[in-house]
């Protein structure tokens, strides 16, 4: 099996090709090990997605560092840091801190502030095999400032970030100007809202990490939905003509047994 180190060096070359790569958002192990075994190169997490599986909103307040590693976990850059030595100590090889505040009257960090935050965790991570994403929020609180938002993702860079990401850009050229205004790799979400670009529009582009956040989770809530609402309205059970067969999904999933059911 690969050391962390090895891990690390893997998921670092994957931002230095010609061409972006996917990397998508498993919410819980079961997807997880899905998606590992369709044959992506790495694998992120959603908060959204492991949000809906445990039965609460996506939101700052109901989700706890416990749960999830995101934000960075407190407004204090000395937080994001701790959040950083705590992400590489379970394993993890990379990991982003947003300058989103969750609070509704002023969502975004000052800029300041914000990277700050970033600069933290960054130190934190040197040192470690750990790659540092920092990420610009304006486009996702209702702030659609391509400026700020590229000076934003400058400073996160000069501070030490690995990769660059600013979910929500509207479009293409947005995207473009994004990737030629920074110097470090540039990841972007497809699957949330507005037009979808695909994986070689989106290389042309300069991009060179693709997420999907929550939309994978959301996708599988959909397909239940669907099913139940089927059963419920038409009394009909044809929805599992397109569900995963048991035995392969039984061969995907872990093969280790409990020592005992007492």
């Amino acid at each position: 099996m690969p050391s962390h180190a090895q891990k690390f060096e893997t998921f670092r070359s994957l931002h230095f090709t010609d061409r972006a790569f996917v990397m998508p958002n498993p919410w819980d192990a079961g997807s997880a090990r899905i998606l590992g075994h369709l044959g992506f190169a790495a694998l992120a997490t959603t908060s959204a997605g492991y949000a809906f599986s445990v039965g609460k909103r996506d939101s700052f307040a109901g989700l706890s560092r416990e749960e999830i590693l995101e934000d960075g976990f407190g407004a204090a850059p000395e937080a994001c840091a701790e959040t950083i030595r705590l992400a590489s100590d379970i394993g993890l090889v990379g990991g982003s801190i947003e300058d989103a505040t969750g609070n509704p009257d002023a969502p975004i960090y000052d800029l300041h502030q914000a990277t700050e935050r970033v600069r933290a965790a960054a130190e934190a991570a040197k040192g470690r095999s750990f790659l540092l994403t920092a990420r610009a929020e304006n486009y996702l609180w209702g702030k659609p400032n391509l400026v700020d938002t590229i000076d934003r993702l400058q400073a996160f860079s000069e501070a030490g970030a690995d990769v660059l990401y600013a979910p929500g850009l509207p479009d293409l050229d947005a995207i473009a100007t994004v990737c030629r205004a920074v110097d470090k790799p540039v990841n972007v979400v497809m699957g949330l809202k507005g037009r979808f670009f695909s994986v070689e529009e989106l290389s042309d582009a300069g991009v060179r990490r693709i997420s999907v956040g929550g939309s994978f989770a959301r996708a599988a809530l959909g397909a239940l939905k669907r099913a139940a609402e089927e059963v419920l309205t038409a009394g009909t059970f044809t929805y599992a003509e397109d569900a995963m067969p048991d035995a392969e999904a039984a061969s995907l999933m872990s093969p280790e047994k409990r020592a005992s059911r007492q």
